[in-house]
């Protein structure tokens, strides 16, 4: 698989992070869409796939933040644990993709979104238990809003991304991960 420029990763990243102020406003007239849906979390997810480690950092950093400045999604008191689901989403995801290599590309993408996705949740729970809000928070309330209320965004997740992957390679856009001749 031939590399990415920084500029191409760049623009990606970019479109990205615009995602994640565009889609939550696409699913604001659903009810608790956000906490249900996760529109932020495809985005992230995808850059960390696309542009590596750093960028999908970066993305999980300033997507949230952006969203939450220019529409108020999410409020302020949910922006700081969401960062940091985020960010661990955009970190794992970029660092899982170029160590994971079974030759099968949606087995490497499931194995990369299922590592980020439950480190993202672990990370985040900590620091909701240690920071934010030490002392009152439980692993049932972890488990209900991680998990439980999430259960569609994480389907959602797991069935729309690495189709999105899939056909940006074979689009052009981004490169084959695993050439034909192979």
């Amino acid at each position: 698989m031939q590399k990415m420029s920084y500029v191409k990763r760049s623009i990606i990243t970019a479109a990205c992070v615009a995602l994640c102020v565009i889609l939550p406003m696409a699913f604001h007239s659903i009810q608790n869409a956000g906490s249900i849906l996760s529109p932020m979390h495809i985005p992230v997810l995808l850059c960390g796939l696309i542009c590596g480690p750093a960028f999908g950092l970066l993305s999980g950093l300033v997507g949230p933040l952006l969203s939450s400045l220019f529409t108020g999604m999410p409020p302020m008191a949910y922006l700081p644990p969401m960062i940091i689901e985020l960010a661990v989403y955009g970190l794992v995801a970029g660092l899982m993709i170029s160590l994971i290599r079974t030759k099968k590309l949606y087995v490497d993408l499931y194995l990369c979104l299922v590592i980020a996705m439950i480190a993202g949740r672990i990370v985040a729970g900590i620091a909701m238990a240690l920071i934010f809000v030490p002392g009152s928070y439980s692993m049932a309330v972890w488990t209900a809003s991680y998990f439980i209320t999430a259960w569609p965004g994480i389907v959602i997740q797991l069935a729309l991304i690495p189709t999105i992957v899939f056909a940006l390679m074979k689009a052009r856009i981004i490169p084959e991960r695993y050439s034909e001749k192979a």
